[in-house]
């Protein structure tokens, strides 16, 4: 099984050796919707930063335009306009996903955008289309040996949906849609939650149904035969542990998102066959199960390396369909050096499916070298960094943003608020002037 996993990484790498050099330099600047709501409010605030982020080397912008509560920041016949918030108003005809492409191409840049999919709410401001048009939609998750509506779940704030319930996908699917016919000049897609809430989501009767007409498998215990919270004498445990029909259940929810990502990606390539469909996800893959999501490449054979993959699992996999990858390296070690020094790593994560165990693949450049590994080279891979996962020791910020140009060719940052908000554009200016990307 080792061997088989060595010999991939030296595929990956050899496919990643043939990349012309100048598809290496993908830098990418994120605007999130919520956090950037009142600046982006204003068209000359859109040309400022974006003067800003084109000086420092940037080649893309990746701006958020559909909210985690399901409302959109462009006029939509379908999707609610998400107006007010923060004690911010905006008029419905305010173009903002206009003025980023006027500007944005003016300078040069790529513009993206991107469009949280299986999102409905936002659970600590009780909004959303869970909250209002569509409360059915919403993931039921086994939670703690209990079946909960995950708008009760105050503990998250995500209020996610029921990814394989078919109207979910239609309504998605359509809103993407809409998107693409609306701003035919936008330069690609970014999607952005297309998964699961965790492992413990979502168990509805709808699921179960789902699942046992996929396997063949009647499942006589729902949901203790997926995964489990009480142990034989019956005690709440601390976690869920995996059933009888775990691997199987895992196959099922990847192949679900699988099946959604190529039916979304052939409709949207009808609509413009030159758009760019790219995908932004955490870079945990040996976890990353437990959110339904195999971003792999159909090349990549995940069972002979990982005990939670059915020989089938690599069907499920959906790199092979994307022009852009995104890989979430939200690790505070920057490098392997750095893994064999530590001891431990502190902290806890809310990211979906994060496990900070103490591995290699668990630091910047580790990371990146695992998500190279399970594309493939099959389609680009850009390190992404956080910058908020630097807090308290911002000085590392810019060596993430270095080594993640170094392993990948390029960098995402996430998100732009946070340069102002933490006075660090002078130490990405250096970090980007370092490793060649300013010209």
């Amino acid at each position: 099984m080792r061997r088989k996993f060595l010999i991939s990484i030296l595929l990956a790498a050899f496919a990643l050796s043939g990349t012309p050099a100048s598809a290496l330099n993908r830098n990418y600047m994120w605007f999130d919707c919520e956090a950037n709501y009142s600046a982006l409010s204003h068209p000359d605030s859109i040309r400022y930063y974006l003067q800003k982020v084109s000086a420092l080397g940037f080649d893309n912008v990746v701006v958020d335009v559909k909210s985690i509560m399901g409302e959109v920041l462009y006029d939509s016949s379908i999707a609610p306009y998400m107006s007010p918030f923060n004690g911010v108003e905006r008029d419905r005809d305010y173009d903002m996903m206009g003025y980023f492409l006027e500007y944005g191409h003016e300078m040069g840049l790529k513009v993206f955008a991107s469009l949280n999919v299986f999102c409905g709410g936002h659970n600590y401001m009780d909004r959303g289309i869970i909250y209002g048009e569509h409360p059915e939609w919403q993931s039921i998750c086994y939670d703690k040996g209990e079946l909960k509506p995950i708008s009760t779940i105050k503990s998250n704030y995500n209020g996610m949906l029921n990814p394989s319930d078919p109207q979910v996908q239609d309504y998605q699917i359509a809103i993407l849609e809409e998107f693409v016919r609306k701003y035919p000049d936008c330069d690609g897609l970014i999607f952005d939650r297309v998964r699961y809430d965790g492992m413990t989501a979502d168990f509805s009767d709808l699921s179960r149904k789902q699942f046992e007409e996929y396997s063949g498998i009647r499942v006589e215990n729902f949901p203790e035969d997926i995964i489990s919270w009480y142990t034989d004498s019956g005690r709440l445990r601390g976690n869920w542990v995996r059933g009888k029909h775990f691997n199987e259940w895992c196959e099922w929810r990847a192949m679900v998102i699988h099946d959604f990502v190529e039916r979304t990606h052939n409709a949207l390539k009808a609509i413009n066959p030159n758009l760019l469909i790219g995908d932004y996800t955490g870079a945990w893959y040996d976890t990353y199960y437990q959110v339904g999501v195999n971003w792999a490449s159909r090349n990549f054979d995940p069972s002979g390396e990982f005990d939670w993959a059915t020989p089938n699992y690599r069907n499920t996999a959906y790199a092979d369909m994307l022009d852009v990858y995104m890989t979430g390296l939200y690790y505070t070690l920057i490098t392997k050096k750095e893994v064999d020094r530590a001891l431990f790593v502190k902290g806890k994560s809310s990211e979906a499916g994060l496990n900070l165990s103490l591995k290699y693949c668990y630091s910047v450049e580790g990371g990146a070298e695992l998500a190279q590994t399970v594309t493939c080279g099959v389609v680009p891979v850009t390190g992404s960094i956080y910058v908020e996962q630097y807090l308290g020791g911002m000085k590392k910020f810019a060596k993430a943003v270095e080594q993640s140009v170094k392993s990948t060719g390029g960098v995402m940052v996430f998100d732009i608020s946070h340069l102002d908000k933490h006075e660090l554009w002078k130490d990405l200016e250096g970090a980007m002037r370092r490793t060649g990307q300013i010209k």
